[in-house]
């Protein structure tokens, strides 16, 4: 196993050469969510639901449709 490891890191070290290191940004910076219309698509399908508990405490989703 250590020489996976070993040649993954060998690999890595290469791409760094090459790309250069990774950008970290700021990291006292908030992280920017952009909403997209995929989305926007899903969380209209997700709206279409609600979570429902059991006695024992396992969730399960139920379509607003189904509850009335």
């Amino acid at each position: 196993m250590a020489h996976v490891l070993a040649g993954f890191m060998d690999i890595t070290d290469r791409l760094r050469f090459i790309f250069g290191p990774a950008t970290q940004g700021d990291p006292t910076m908030p992280v920017v969510h952009l909403h997209d219309e995929f989305e926007h698509a899903s969380e209209d399908d997700l709206a279409q639901f609600e979570v429902e508990t059991d006695s024992e405490g396992h969730h399960y989703a139920v379509r607003k449709s189904d509850t009335r």
